[in-house]
């Protein structure tokens, strides 16, 4: 009996032993947490989006009470940023509202498909053979991949392409970060014209392959009042920083190529 129990008290000891020198090391070795880390973490939407340009909301926390600026939640908002703002005891600046827009307008009704696609229903696979499955090899692929990491609902698929509701859009970027063909850009919300193009294929190819493609003929850039239009490698672009959201490029635009759609609710643009 007695080599049987010997042992067990051995361990015993052992383990307490153990344990209450696992117990003195923690609280000598302990690293201390600035509370205002879990203050700032709780407030925080919890989207993980990176938008902040750090690694999560985690990291953010962490940088915002190291000294980094309290406005850096795109998803959050004025609303987050006050309250982070008062936990830290800082202004917490203007916020600059963010949207997601698609630089593609060929759907199914301007654009065709150029092969039967059987492979795995994703845009990143479709992507990865030849040029994808429209005539456009710059056009959005229309398996929802942006779809499926928007955690808004702000983002669907419509006619084959993806259509953001600007009304959802936090401006979080997620979507952006999985389009393999780099369509969704993140721009301030105030602005309301966009090019829904991304092909700098010369004028001729371009409206051979897709209706409602940028065709480079720079009439955008001749009636835009402020010159935020211009034409480069064959593509129109519109800066947000000078444009005045008079509409005029959209109107004269022959294809459609660039859109005007209303302000974001809350922007008062």
């Amino acid at each position: 009996m007695n080599t049987i129990i010997f042992p067990i008290v051995v361990v015993l000891i052992i383990g307490c032993i153990s344990g209450v020198c696992l117990a003195v090391a923690s609280k000598f070795f302990a690293v201390k947490t600035d509370e205002r880390v879990t203050k700032v973490r709780e407030v925080l939407p919890g989207a993980n989006c990176g938008a902040c340009g750090y690694s999560g909301c985690d990291g953010y926390a962490a940088a915002a009470v190291g000294g980094a600026a309290a406005n850096l939640c795109i998803p959050g908002g004025a609303e987050v940023a006050k309250k982070v703002g008062e936990i830290l005891g800082v202004d917490s600046g203007e916020v600059v509202p963010m949207v997601a827009v698609v630089h593609c307008s060929g759907n199914s009704n301007v654009t065709e498909y150029v092969m039967d696609y059987e492979g795995p229903k994703t845009c990143l696979a479709c992507n990865s053979f030849y040029q994808g499955r429209r005539s456009c090899s710059h056009a959005c692929l229309g398996y929802g991949d942006c779809v499926a990491a928007c955690q808004y609902g702000a983002i669907s698929i419509k006619d084959d392409i993806a259509v953001v509701d600007r009304t959802l859009c936090v401006g979080c970027g997620m979507c952006a970060k999985q389009c393999p063909n780099h369509l969704i850009e993140i721009i301030p919300a105030t602005a309301r014209a966009f090019v829904a193009c991304s092909s700098c294929d010369k004028g001729a190819y371009t409206r051979k392959v897709c209706k409602a493609g940028c065709i480079g003929c720079k009439k955008c850039e001749k009636s835009c009042p402020s010159g935020a239009a211009k034409v480069v490698n064959n593509l129109a672009t519109i800066d947000p920083k000078l444009c005045t959201n008079c509409g005029e490029c959209a109107k004269q635009c022959p294809t459609g190529a660039i859109q005007f759609c209303m302000p974001k609710i809350g922007t008062n643009a």
